[in-house]
């Protein structure tokens, strides 16, 4: 990787965490702690490009599963609901501090409690959201 690619690479990361903290810092703050929301900035920051790219993959792969689920009736309390909670289980351990199943569940909550999370999953395909709040919930350990 060239110094340019580099400062492009963490000029990127750098975007991500202030837009994430300008839509949801004060909330998540609040919510988990301030010590927690800076030991997940300092993972994201710290993510090399080679975990960066597996963690936005995972993200694709999570969001193509939980389509192809609802489209097809999946179970989510099924095998691929167990399935689609780990892959979620991993992704959020690359920037999550603590990635306790008692912390996926209330984050599970918040899919569908909250619009913004239940927008973006639900953008393609409608229920997605409520599918992957459902397999944590039924899943997660």
């Amino acid at each position: 990787m060239t110094m340019q690619d580099s400062e492009k690479f963490e000029g990127l990361k750098r975007n991500l965490v202030e837009e994430n903290e300008r839509r949801y810092g004060a909330e998540a703050r609040e919510r988990c702690g301030a010590a927690a929301v800076d030991e997940s900035t300092r993972k994201m920051l710290n993510m090399g490009e080679k975990d960066f790219a597996a963690w936005q993959e995972l993200g694709a792969e999570i969001v193509s599963a939980l389509e192809e689920a609802v489209r097809s009736g999946a179970d989510p309390a099924g095998p691929e609901g167990a399935r689609v909670c780990d892959l979620h289980r991993r992704w959020l351990g690359y920037t999550w501090p603590s990635n306790t199943a008692e912390a996926h569940r209330g984050l599970a909550e918040a899919y569908v409690a909250d619009e913004r999370f239940t927008a973006y999953y639900d953008g393609t395909v409608v229920g997605c959201a409520a599918w992957l709040r459902a397999a944590i919930l039924a899943h997660a350990r």
